[in-house]
């Protein structure tokens, strides 16, 4: 019964998602790379077609489970991909300050959101995002904090516009202030958004930027299960203070099992033929997670917002590049 329900706005969801990666597909191979993501596409898409037709009841319950359920599901499947002995290879020094660069650039973001003006929620995803790993940080926090469409929507989009403009404007850093090739692999890792997105900055400085922006990314990704962990505690115990003591309104059926599947990966306990299917299930259900979105936006409430968003986005930006330039500096990087 509860299928015969939803399954209309699974199946909306999931062709909006089909179209998404299938012109994300039409990038690479015209282009050798997406520059824009089947995950952004797939909010715009689904905006786009929430602004020209409003879905009737039919589809309003597949459209909220698949912008819910499914995305927590993702969230709880990305833990496969987190092993914990990675993050002790990566070294105390590097790990203490990536972390401490991750800390600091979501206070600062966080704040200047506020000071703008924007809600409390789309601050903390602006904050996430722009600190961690951009889209997949605003969507692994989203349902932590209960988080609006409409401020996941926007988020995503002006980070994901924005994301592109750092991959081509980040190696002009290099001759304007002397960076080498370590120095710049550090601030791109540190910088920029996604993984790919890093090897599209740092391939046209070197080898060497390539392999350690690489790292360092990978180090900044893995700052996102403690976030989300942190905040799932902070909203948590706002809940429980008031409506009782509850141990998943703490740390969520999703977080738990995120943690869980974590575990296994570090014990060696998940099959690399099961490994290799987890990662791309969670991304699918991203797309089509975020294609449900899209279908739930209100045009204008981001034209409302747009402006302050797209400012908090770009001097928050600014803020970590300076953090993470102040960071090779006191490291004493060369």
């Amino acid at each position: 019964m509860q299928w015969a329900r939803t399954s209309p706005g699974v199946f909306l969801c999931t062709a909006v998602a089909a179209v998404a990666i299938g012109l994300q597909g039409l990038q690479e191979t015209l282009t050798a790379r997406p520059w824009v993501e089947a995950l952004v596409i797939a909010i715009l898409l689904g905006t786009a077609v929430r602004t020209l037709w409003t879905p009737s009841q039919r589809w309003l319950p597949g459209i909220g489970f698949s912008a819910k359920t499914l995305l927590e599901i993702a969230v709880m499947l990305l833990g496969a991909s987190i092993s914990f002995q990675a993050v002790a290879q990566a070294g105390t020094e590097l790990l203490f300050g990536v972390a401490l660069v991750v800390i600091l650039a979501i206070a600062a973001s966080y704040s200047l959101s506020r000071l703008l003006g924007l809600p409390k929620r789309m601050a903390v995803l602006i904050a996430c995002g722009n600190s961690i790993c951009g889209n997949s940080a605003i969507a692994a926090v989203a349902p932590v904090i209960g988080a609006r469409s409409e401020d996941v929507a926007s988020s995503i989009a002006f980070t994901a516009i924005l994301g592109v403009v750092v991959v081509l404007a980040l190696p002009l850093l290099v001759p304007l202030l002397s960076l080498t090739e370590i120095q710049y692999g550090v601030l791109a890792g540190l910088s920029v958004y996604a993984v790919p997105q890093v090897l599209a900055a740092t391939m046209p400085v070197g080898i060497v930027s390539t392999q350690i922006g690489t790292l360092i990314k990978l180090v900044r990704v893995l700052m996102l299960g403690p976030v989300v962990i942190a905040l799932s505690l902070i909203m948590g115990t706002r809940t429980e203070v008031r409506a009782g003591f509850s141990l998943n309104r703490f740390v969520p059926w999703f977080i738990s099992g995120f943690l869980a599947l974590a575990a296994l990966r570090s014990a060696d306990l998940i099959p690399d033929i099961v490994l290799a299917a987890i990662v791309p299930a969670a991304t699918l259900l991203t797309i089509v997670s975020m294609a449900a979105l899209g279908l739930g936006v209100d045009i204008r409430v981001l034209g409302r917002v747009g402006g302050r968003v797209t400012i908090a986005v770009t001097l928050s930006l600014m803020i970590l590049v300076g953090i993470s330039l102040g960071l090779i500096a006191a490291l004493g990087v060369a």
